[in-house]
């Protein structure tokens, strides 16, 4: 009898140790760039089962990928890198122009319309385990319509 509660134990704490980094990802496209342009922006909204944060972001397309905030400081637009986003528990948190992104910089070539891009998204649980989201996001021009949901393709990693 107690190998049988010892084995529910373990099942019950690798369940709760998924449900506590479960993120996902909607609505994601990457902004598609000029010939020579060195940097464009990610956009999605996350949503967390859990408290969580969003604390860096990877794309084989740039050189370097950081978590940035945009905001009105003294009437100027600034950008700034930011060391972590916070997933609050179920409420969705909005990556999108004009505010919190994902800044792909030194890009080692165009970004065209219809290119789908890697994205790889590290997600930290209060408990400190990560998750890690591989996404490819669509790009596109800035005026075009929103993808669905189904459209982003995403595999998990733990």
């Amino acid at each position: 009898m107690k190998r049988v509660v010892v084995s529910f134990a373990v099942l019950m704490s690798a369940l709760f140790s998924q449900a506590q980094a479960q993120v996902t990802v909607k609505d994601a496209w990457v902004r598609a760039t000029v010939a020579q342009q060195k940097a464009t922006g990610a956009f999605m909204q996350l949503q967390s089962a859990q408290d969580a944060k969003l604390i860096s972001a990877q794309s084989p397309v740039a050189g370097v990928v950081e978590v940035h905030e945009m905001a009105m400081d003294g009437g100027v637009m600034k950008m700034r890198a930011v060391p972590s986003l916070t997933l609050p528990a179920g409420k969705a948190v909005d990556l999108k122009p004009g505010g919190y992104h994902v800044m792909l910089m030194d890009l080692k070539g165009q970004v065209k319309d219809g290119d789908t891009v890697p994205v790889t998204l590290v997600v930290e649980g209060q408990d400190g385990k990560r998750q890690t989201l591989e996404l490819k996001v669509p790009a596109r021009k800035a005026a075009a319509p929103a993808m669905k949901h189904g459209e982003v393709h995403s595999a998990h990693k733990h």
